[in-house]
């Protein structure tokens, strides 16, 4: 099976508390790609709780976001038709997503795009490639979006240091 894993594109991330304009202009090219995708298409969802303020990570970042049941957790309304199988996840990665897939045996294929290129997709992209080391794993940069350019290529270049392939908008890897 090959699966597509849309990470995180929630409207707190697109144009919520967290968004910005590199996230919405990624929003047409990630409901391309999920639209025409030959193969399973899993979204994940950051999910906190009320407390968010109170947890590690809220202390860390304290802009409450992504809170379970908000406007703001919601996957984008452009994404929703596609958004069928999702994973909801309480930290930057998901630990649950290497044993959804294991379910129908081992991948063909993973490849990942969303929010944010250096939090969010490069922890599931790393978690993935540990759980499948035979599988390509494979990171669209031109459908991903990070807190800033420069975060974004430092995890683009950190992606591509553990095997996991980066290509750009036509298919080719980036150097």
């Amino acid at each position: 099976m090959k699966y597509l894993i849309v990470v995180d594109m929630q409207k707190d991330f697109i144009d919520g508390a967290l968004g910005s304009p590199m996230a919405q202009a990624i929003v047409p090219k990630v409901v391309e790609k999920a639209a025409h995708f030959d193969g399973k298409v899993l979204f994940t969802r950051d999910t906190h709780g009320p407390n968010y303020l109170n947890t590690q990570e809220g202390r860390n970042l304290p802009v409450k976001h992504c809170v379970q049941g908000t406007p703001g957790w919601q996957i984008c309304e452009e994404l929703q038709p596609f958004a069928a199988n999702v994973v909801d996840k309480l930290s930057f990665g998901s630990i649950s997503l290497p044993r959804l897939l294991a379910q129908e045996g081992t991948p063909e294929s993973i490849e990942l795009c969303g929010l944010c290129t250096d939090i969010c997709v490069i922890s599931n992209a790393v978690i993935l490639k540990s759980a499948f080391p035979e599988t390509p794993v494979t990171v669209d940069a031109a459908c991903c979006a990070g807190v800033t350019q420069e975060s974004h290529n430092t995890a683009l270049n950190a992606m591509k240091a553990v095997q996991i392939r980066v290509v750009n908008e036509s298919g080719r890897e980036t150097n």
